[in-house]
């Protein structure tokens, strides 16, 4: 597993680059696409609008010519002489062409100004809108299209282009891109969401192997714990059998002893786990009621005693609370204390030093056990309350358990609606700070 998770993630964040770099490719690809097709439609719109004003056909001017004062009676001299579209439309009429025709092409709310030209003599502006020569000037983000008008004399032959029609559109490419924003959200999106699989797909694998590590310790801490009172035992039993052991009643009792509290033993590791199973299903069910927490602690504590005889520990005990009336389950209750304690007797140095201190604030007691111990790292403290999860102190098997204490604990005080908070210093020791709800009359009732 160690050889092959670095393969897989390279593998997935190769995966995830070249779907990114293909997004990419084909964004850009897409937008050029859409950059031709919106100039394939603005010209087809402006040369319907050029065809239109061409099919109007010029206007005849007549002049008469002259010698002298004397009028040549009935000789006429037609000609025809193009009229330009300035005289002929206003301003907003020609937009207003131009507008329609570009909304037939799909292209209704694109912006544009635009200008009519004439080149009878020079190059001459004969109408434009209000901004076209500001847009026409930026020649960096405005794109400008054009196309003559060709006036007819007859049917047959067409004069040459006279007039022509500028389109200048302001911000082409930005525009374009704008046409395209759900596909360009949709593809980030999408990206995202790969990346964001990426991500949860490491995590998760990550998070596996943890899992993996944690089971096999908390297998081999079990294997441990029930393989020592068993040895025990079957020494005991071997030791019953002896007929010099058989004879003597305070050698048979001494071994009796030894068998009744090494079952003991192995009946509370196994209670443990089913315990922790069933907080799980959340089938356990809390009998609430009144207990007065000091009773419980002080009881607890004096459970404790040989333990803390034996390491020549020192048990301070400062019950401050003038309430400690709790709304708790007296089994559960008892077990939390019980785990604290044994905590702090566990991961211990000599000198042992335990301060358990309560005091009441408006609604909760607060319970604080205190110990001069080997403390805890930053990495502990966050994961203290995390199921089968050990502190690593040298030696898997030097502290006994399975790593579902603090979790158990963690599972109690949810229970109860209380909260619980732990600080560590390495090397220095460890406080844990318990707040468990008042008992109120009314919850009773």
């Amino acid at each position: 597993m160690k050889k092959v998770f670095p393969v897989i993630v390279v593998l997935v964040a190769l995966s995830v680059l070249g779907i990114i770099l293909i997004q990419i490719s084909w964004l850009n690809n897409l937008l050029l696409v859409q950059q031709d097709n919106y100039e394939i439609k603005i010209t087809k719109a402006i040369s319907s609008v050029g065809q239109e004003l061409s099919s109007q056909g010029p206007v005849p001017a007549m002049r008469m010519p002259r010698s002298g004062m004397h009028l040549f009676p009935f000789d006429f001299n037609f000609t025809v002489r193009p009229t330009l579209i300035s005289s002929r439309y206003t301003t907003k009429e020609i937009y207003d062409k131009l507008l329609k025709a570009l909304t037939r092409e799909g292209l209704k709310k694109l912006p544009f100004e635009f200008a009519i030209t004439s080149n009878a003599s020079e190059m001459e502006v004969e109408m434009h809108s209000k901004n076209f020569f500001t847009v026409y000037n930026d020649s960096v983000n405005s794109r400008t299209f054009y196309t003559p008008i060709t006036s007819e004399v007859n049917n047959d032959i067409p004069a040459p282009a006279f007039e022509h029609i500028y389109i200048s559109v302001p911000n082409f490419t930005t525009v374009v891109r704008n046409s395209l924003l759900w596909v360009l959200l949709s593809s980030v999106a999408f990206t995202i969401i790969v990346i964001a699989a990426f991500f949860l797909t490491v995590k998760t694998i990550i998070n596996q192997r943890n899992l993996s590590k944690i089971k096999n310790d908390f297998i081999n801490n079990m294997t441990h714990e029930l393989k020592t009172p068993l040895a025990t035992i079957s020494l005991a039993v071997d030791a019953l059998q002896n007929s010099k052991v058989q004879t003597n009643p305070e050698k048979s009792n001494y071994f009796s002893g030894i068998i009744r509290e090494e079952n003991k033993r192995m009946n509370k590791h196994v209670e443990t786990i089913l315990q922790a199973a069933l907080m799980d299903k959340n089938e356990i069910k809390l009998n609430f009621s009144p207990i007065h927490a000091h009773t419980i602690i002080e009881k607890v504590l004096n459970g404790f005693k040989l333990q803390l005889d034996e390491k020549q520990a020192v048990a301070e005990l400062h019950l401050n609370a003038k309430n400690d009336l709790v709304n708790a389950d007296e089994v559960h209750f008892t077990n939390l204390i019980n785990n604290l304690i044994d905590n702090a007797v566990k991961y211990s140095k000599e000198n042992l030093h335990i301060v358990i201190t309560t005091h009441c604030t408006t609604r909760y007691l607060a319970i604080q056990v205190q110990d001069n111990g080997i403390g805890m790292s930053k990495e502990t403290v966050k994961r203290i309350f995390e199921k089968f999860y050990r502190a690593h102190t040298g030696n898997v098997h030097n502290v006994k358990g399975f790593g579902l204490g603090m979790s158990y604990v963690k599972q109690v005080v949810d229970a109860h609606k209380g909260k619980i908070k732990v600080e560590s210093t390495l090397g220095k020791g460890s406080t844990f700070i318990v707040d468990i709800p008042l008992y109120k009359e009314e919850e009773e009732a």
